[in-house]
Parts: structure tokens; sequence; C-alpha cells
């Protein structure tokens, strides 16, 4: 994780693998709040290593190119949020809990109804919803195909279709899931209906034009090299054309991606950022 304090200084951090208070980073969280929505590369185990190495006064608006989850977000409970994200079924969820048209007590409904149908299928009844959602798009239906599906992935194809498979747990709606996921979507109802968050769905050049000098900027893409979605993209070149955006902001930032692994280094990392100090987690 890259992270700048201010526009003239520059510390590396990089990756190798409760509720708000008097809002300050670096804070340390004891305990991590999982978001109702999975995704690949979540950040929830980083959380506390994240926001102990941030500096931000907390005066602006907490940005997020790439929304994804928004565990850390969640978890920082800022007073004023910008969470975007180029997957407008994710920019979608979240405006809808934000609006009230997703609750708790929806989200339990429907899972606790579709479930059955799933366990009563053998798992087929899954294929079923995901051609409805294909069609017709929802957020209760894309929470329910996020909670069912293959290791919790959120992939779509070229032609912006979700196609992951069945996760093969047809009795996964139990009435235990089924509460922590509707206490999950409780929490983040609460935390973004009671404080200032925006949610767009948008590009992250977009996202970052939008930054001002209290803010703070914190991204998370997909890593260049590994596989990504087709609302997620993404290319050696615009990692590079990030870094250089970011290094460019009037505010702070920090940029979770990885410095190395067994094989090889990160290149475009560590050669725009030759001297500057480095650490891992």
């Amino acid at each position: 994780m890259v992270v700048s304090t201010n526009p003239n200084r520059l510390d590396i951090l990089a990756e190798t693998c409760g509720h708000r208070n008097e809002l300050a980073l670096p804070k340390q969280v004891e305990l991590v709040r999982v978001p109702p929505i999975k995704c690949q590369g979540i950040k929830t185990k980083l959380v506390p290593f994240i926001l102990s190495s941030i500096q931000w006064e907390g005066k602006g608006r907490w940005i997020e190119p790439f929304g994804g989850s928004a565990v850390v977000a969640l978890n920082l409970a800022p007073q004023r949020a910008l969470i975007a994200d180029s997957n407008i079924h994710l920019a979608r969820f979240y405006k809808d809990v934000a609006e009230g048209y997703v609750t708790p007590e929806g989200v339990a409904a429907h899972l606790q109804y579709e479930g059955s149908l799933l366990a009563e299928s053998a798992g087929e009844h899954y294929y079923k919803v995901r051609e409805r959602f294909n069609a017709r798009p929802s957020s209760l239906d894309f929470i329910f195909l996020n909670r069912a599906c293959f290791n919790g992935l959120i992939r779509f194809n070229g032609k912006g279709e979700f196609n992951v498979p069945f996760g093969k747990k047809p009795n996964r709606f139990q009435k235990s899931y089924i509460t922590k996921v509707r206490n999950q979507v409780a929490r983040l109802s609460g935390l973004i209906r009671g404080f200032d968050w925006s949610f767009d769905n948008s590009d992250w050049k977009e996202t970052l034009a939008k930054a001002t000098e209290r803010d703070f900027v914190y991204a998370d893409p997909p890593y260049f090299g590994r596989h990504t979605d087709y609302y997620n993209n993404w290319s050696e070149t615009e990692a590079h054309e990030l870094l250089a955006c970011l290094q460019d902001l009037p505010c702070g930032f920090a940029l979770s991606t990885w410095k190395e692994n067994k094989y090889r280094r990160n290149p475009h990392l560590l050669s725009e950022t030759a001297g500057v100090k480095m650490f891992t987690t």
C-alpha cells in the first residue's frame, strides 16, 4: 500500500501477500466489521494495517474510486465519504441501501425465500435467479447470487452478464447465516444513512477529479496481471496512470498494491518510487 499524507510526502507500504469517534488517522481497529458484499481481493484482514498506517485529520471526504466491498470505509466510518465503482451493480446496491430500497428485513426475507427454493432444487434454482438477474438486475438478487455463488466471486462476461457458477452449497441459507447477513446490512444501513455518504457508478479518473485539499483518497484497484472481471479490466498502463494521478492529487492518498511475490516484483511501483521507504505486511 502506497501512502501519501500530503502532496509533498510519499511513504510506501506494499502488500506481499468501531464506529466513528473523534475521527483521525492513524487509528487502531480491534474488531473488523465485515460488509454484506463479498468480493475477490477484499481487504478485511488488512483493515487494521491500512487504518493504522494512514495520517489524516478527517476534515474532508474519504474517497474510494474502487469501492468494491467498501470494507475500509465501513470500518473507518467517516462523516463524509464518496464511494465509487465502475461496476454498476455494486454502486446500485449501496445506493439502494442508502435510499432505503434495500433494508435488513427485506434482505433476510429474500434470502430465506430464495434459499428455500435453492435447497428444494438441489442448487438448480441458482441458475434461474442468475438468468433473472441478467435480464432484470436487482440488488436483492445480486446479494443472493453473491452469497450463493462459487467462492463469493463477482465476475461478468463480455456482455456484462454475471457468469459465476453455483457454489455447491444448496443448504447455505440457514437461519443463522441469514441473520449474519441481515446484521451486516443493518450495520451498513445505519452507517450510511446517518452520515453524508454518496455512491457513484463512475470511472476512477472521474472520481479522483472530485478530490479536494482536505479529502483523503484510498485506492484499491485490481492487480494488473491477475484475473479481473468485465467491469474492472485493468492493465499495467492503467496502473501506471493511476500512480501518476494519485501523486498529482491536492490531498493525501493510500494505494493498496503488491510489492513482490516469489516469482516477480511489481515493476511500475518500484521504478516510479525509487528511493522511497518501503514497509510490508
